[in-house]
């Protein structure tokens, strides 16, 4: 299971509340340049509107820009695929205060390509500076065991 491509920021600046598993609508070409890695999801959400969801914001830059159409928009709303019942559960937390839907990766299951999406709530400042200092400490922790 590849993963193309990955939402750094998300791990850093949301607290992961809970993940869901999403097909997308894609073009053709899109398919190819997302399995090229020539996708994007910073900056990018998830909206819900008519009980459909949407991915907001993410780039995928064509493969072949000359075979692209004219009319071709890089950052269009692109739907996902999901079940009623993943819509109303995701609708009904995402109405809570503080909670937003963020798209974490884009990986390949099978012969498809699925976006994890997760219901997350942003991380305070400490919150943040809390997170960095583990992770140093954790790399202090492994540069001393490897040189052990």
């Amino acid at each position: 299971m590849p993963t193309f491509v990955t939402n750094k920021k998300a791990h850093f600046n949301y607290e992961i509340l809970e993940r869901f598993e999403a097909g997308i609508e894609l073009l053709g070409f899109e398919v190819k340049s997302i399995r090229a890695g020539r996708a994007t999801l910073d900056g990018s959400h998830v909206t819900l509107r008519g009980g459909e969801a949407f991915l907001i914001g993410a780039g995928v830059t064509p493969l072949q820009p000359k075979n692209t159409p004219a009319e071709y928009e890089e950052r269009r709303n692109r739907r996902l695929l999901l079940t009623k019942k993943e819509i109303l559960e995701l609708t009904k937390t995402a109405e809570q205060k503080g909670l937003t839907i963020v798209p974490l990766s884009m990986y390949n299951k099978r012969r498809t390509i699925k976006v994890e999406i997760a219901v997350v709530r942003g991380k305070k400042k400490f919150d943040k500076r809390e997170s960095i200092k583990k992770r140093d400490t954790d790399r202090e922790v492994q540069r001393t065991l490897k040189g052990e």
